[in-house]
């Protein structure tokens, strides 16, 4: 009986985490995305400064 509660136990933490990894991988995609279009909108901003101020 023990057995049993040990794997349906097992089960669900194996499942949990799972889900979690699967959230925090997207989570962690959306901020490099995030993340490199902030970089990206600096960088255009530097660009336009620079031609502007040529």
């Amino acid at each position: 009986m023990k057995t049993s509660k040990n794997s349906t136990v097992s089960k669900l933490v194996n499942r949990f985490d799972s889900e979690l990894k699967s959230i925090l991988l997207a989570d962690l995609k959306a901020m490099k995305q995030t993340k490199n279009q902030l970089i990206d909108k600096i960088a255009q901003t530097v660009q336009g400064n620079r031609l502007s101020a040529a």
